[in-house]
């Protein structure tokens, strides 16, 4: 405790019962208290407090705003929450050279907000953007509604500034669009969850904003039909900005708990295309309404006016809390398959959810195979958490069957972790493991996450 006030200054301290009980969990059902949190305000100050924390063999997690849907900031074997949140400054925005330098605290609508004076953006937009941060993006590799066109995180950080488990500060990359020089050790870090080192300064990449946009919704009676229709759409030489998914539990949520007006469905497509220009945009809507058509929809809506287009945004991102006021105990998943496979997935985790009698609502980005299955249950009751527990194994196992993946964008933490060797090889883990006891061979930062 000296020690780290020594290093932070009292106010930047905590060991406080009532301070530290926030900080024992994130939006995920993990749960467990850190002994004490730090809010740093330099680099300097984290690269001391990890040298610290590496002489004695104390636990580190790095956190930004907490909410990580994996248990991915849960201090599980106690120790030191570094809360990055303090390092809030935009260093620098360079337009001429199209990047961004920012510190890991930086959140992320914050940025968007500078980056629109100038017209430009940081596309990644995760659905928690009004209060998460640059670094937990970048920990998660988060993606977002608009992956299908414009990737993940990963896709935009040209650099890094990362404290090492030894204290040392490295950093990666350059600002420059191009680089391959040496190994990639930016893109080692995007991801890592905070099990390599503590992130504290990125640079980003940023894109001028569309000056267009146009939105569609169609609704379908079968999960096949809306199935074929998304992957014909991926396939037809347009890409659309969003192609989401709202199934008839989610879409009964939000009629039941909103004033938005949606159809009643199977499920329900979100489509958006933009560009440069008017006329490019309604080109590429024109496409994907005509393969939307071809696939039998009960419905298909345009928004007319801007009005129109923001209720329709209203609905898709009033999803989770809509469901939650449905189930105060559920989990948020992310599996994630191969386009040509959307279909299958979603047939699968209706038939999963059947199987163990829970209810799973499903909605997400279809455009990259993203879907978030979230899973209903009663935390009081043992049967109900069994049940869970059973359907979120048979979630992963199916997206894996399906040449997929554990997580699109929220990450393995604690709550995959013990299904990383489902995907990955004895081979690809053993590797993990040596490149994380390589960096941090006394383990301390975010032990127990990923299986490392």
């Amino acid at each position: 405790m000296k020690e780290l006030i020594e290093i932070v200054g009292e106010e930047n301290f905590t060991d406080t019962l009532e301070e530290l009980v926030p900080y024992s969990y994130d939006a995920s059902v993990n749960v467990q208290r850190p002994n004490s949190v730090v809010w740093p305000e330099s680099t300097e100050q984290v690269s001391q407090i990890v040298a610290f924390a590496n002489e004695q063999k104390i636990p580190v997690v790095p956190r930004g705003a907490g909410t990580s849907l994996s248990g991915g900031v849960i201090a599980i074997n106690g120790g030191i929450i570094i809360d990055l949140s303090r390092m809030n400054r935009i260093l620098e925005i360079s337009i001429e050279d199209r990047y961004a330098l920012v510190q890991a605290g930086v959140v992320c609508d914050d940025l968007n907000g500078k980056l629109a004076k100038y017209g430009f953006t940081f596309p990644p937009d995760p659905a928690s953007s009004s209060v998460a941060t640059i670094g937990g993006n970048v920990g998660s590799n988060a993606g977002g509604i608009k992956g299908a066109k414009y990737g993940t995180t990963r896709d935009y950080v040209m650099g890094l500034q990362v404290v090492l488990p030894t204290g040392e500060v490295m950093n990666t990359g350059s600002r420059t669009m191009k680089c391959v020089s040496g190994y990639d050790l930016t893109k080692l870090f995007v991801g890592s969850e905070g099990t390599l080192g503590v992130i504290t300064e990125v640079t980003l990449k940023i894109n001028p904003i569309p000056r267009h946009a146009m939105t569609a919704v169609a609704a379908y009676g079968r999960l096949e039909d809306a199935g074929k229709a998304i992957s014909q759409t991926m396939s037809s030489g347009i890409t659309p900005s969003v192609m989401e998914i709202l199934d008839k539990i989610t879409l009964k949520s939000i009629k039941e708990n909103t004033d938005i007006d949606l159809p009643d469905a199977e499920i329900m497509i979100l489509t958006e295309t933009d560009g440069y220009t008017r006329e490019e945009v309604e080109a590429q809507m024109e496409v994907v309404l005509r393969i939307l058509k071809e696939n039998n929809p009960s419905l298909i809506k345009t928004a007319q006016d801007e009005k129109e287009r923001v209720e329709l945004w209203n609905a898709r991102k009033s999803a989770y809390a809509t469901l939650a006021r449905i189930s105060t105990s559920f989990v948020l998943d992310d599996v994630t398959v191969p386009i040509s496979r959307i279909r299958e997935l979603l047939v699968g985790i209706q038939e999963i959810a059947q199987r163990h009698g829970l209810v799973v609502a499903t909605y997400g980005h279809a455009g990259d195979g993203n879907l978030h299955p979230q899973i209903l249950y009663d935390a009081y009751d043992a049967e109900q958490v069994e049940k869970m527990e059973r359907v979120e194994g048979d979630l992963f196992r199916l997206a894996i069957s399906l040449k997929g993946t554990l997580t699109g964008e929220h990450g393995i933490g604690l709550s995959k972790a013990d299904y990383m060797t489902l995907e990955h090889d004895p081979v690809e883990m053993d590797l993990m493991q040596r490149i994380k006891r390589t960096l941090d061979p006394n383990n301390i930062m975010n032990p127990g996450k990923m299986s490392l």
